[in-house]
C-alpha cells in the first residue's frame, strides 16, 4: 500500500506539467503564430540544435564552466569570510559595516565597472557570478553561525573542547541548514545572471544564442534557451538539497 501511495505521489507531481505542455500545444497551434511555437516545434529545435552541428553543446558548455568557476570562487570566499564574521568578534567589528555597504549592489551592478576593469573577456561573467555568489552566502554563513544555541558551545567547553573543536564539530554542523539553503537560492541566481553577463559581446554561451535568436525572430531558439536554463536552476537546487540531506541526515 506504501509502495502504491509513493508511486501515487510520484505520478502526481508530472500531472501538471503535463496539462501545461498539452495546453502550450493546443493553444500555440490554434494561434498559428510564428512568435508562439507549440512545444512539439521546441522539442524538435532542441534536437536539431543538441545533435546534428552541437551549436547547443558549445554555448552551453561555455555557459557551464563559467557558472561553476564563479560560483564555487563565491561560495568558498562566503563560506569563508562568513565563518571568520560569525566567530570573530573583531572581524564582525571589522568588516560588517563594509560588506553591509556593497551587499545591496546588484551583481549585475558591478558590469559598467568590470567592464572598463578587466575588459570584455571570460573573467568578466566568472567575476560577475562570484559576486552574484559570495554576498548571499556570507549572510548566511553569518547567520547559520550566530544562530547556534550558547548552551551548545558552552557544553562544549565544560567538556574540554578547544576552539577549533567547538568551531569545527559543533558551530558548522548545526549552521550547515543556513549554509546549504544560500548555495541552493543561489545556484539558480547564478545561472540566471550569467544571461544577462553573456550579453555583453562575449562570444559563447546561453546569453549569445539567446540574443542571436532575438535577432532573428527564431523563438522557438528561445524557447530552448529557457528551457535549458531552468532545468539547470532546478538541477543544481536539487544537487544542493542531496548533499544537505546526505551531510545533516545524521543528526537533525
Amino acid at each position: 500500500m506504501n509502495k502504491e501511495n509513493l508511486l501515487l505521489g510520484k505520478t502526481m507531481h508530472f500531472i501538471p506539467i503535463f496539462i501545461f505542455a498539452a495546453g502550450w500545444e493546443i493553444l500555440a497551434r490554434l494561434a498559428g503564430s510564428p512568435l508562439f511555437p507549440p512545444i512539439s516545434a521546441v522539442i524538435q529545435e532542441f534536437y536539431s540544435l543538441l545533435v546534428p552541428n552541437g551549436l547547443l553543446v558549445h554555448h552551453f558548455t561555455a555557459s557551464l564552466i563559467r557558472v561553476i568557476t564563479g560560483f564555487a570562487m563565491g561560495s568558498i570566499a562566503g563560506l569563508l569570510v562568513g565563518i571568520l564574521i560569525g566567530w570573530n568578534q573583531i572581524a564582525e567589528r571589522a568588516l560588517s559595516p563594509l560588506i553591509s555597504i556593497l551587499y545591496p549592489i546588484p551583481a549585475l551592478g558591478w558590469l559598467p565597472l568590470l567592464m572598463l576593469w578587466v575588459g570584455i573577456n571570460e573573467i568578466l561573467p566568472i567575476l560577475i557570478i562570484f559576486i552574484c555568489s559570495f554576498f548571499p552566502i556570507l549572510y548566511n554563513t553569518v547567520t547559520g553561525v550566530k544562530s547556534v544555541d550558547v548552551r551548545f558551545i558552552k557544553a562544549a567547553r565544560v567538556l574540554g573542547a578547544s576552539d577549533s573543536q567547538i568551531l569545527w564539530r559543533v558551530i558548522l554542523p548545526l549552521a550547515l541548514p543556513n549554509i546549504f539553503t544560500g548555495l541552493k537560492l543561489e545556484a539558480g541566481m547564478a545561472w540566471r545572471v550569467i544571461v544577462a553577463a553573456e550579453m555583453v559581446a562575449i562570444p559563447t554561451g546561453i546569453g549569445v544564442l539567446l540574443m542571436k535568436a532575438e535577432s532573428i525572430i527564431r523563438v522557438d531558439i528561445i524557447m530552448v534557451c529557457l528551457l535549458i536554463l531552468s532545468l539547470m536552476c532546478l538541477s543544481f537546487e536539487k544537487f544542493f538539497h542531496y548533499l544537505e540531506a546526505k551531510f545533516t541526515h545524521h543528526w537533525r
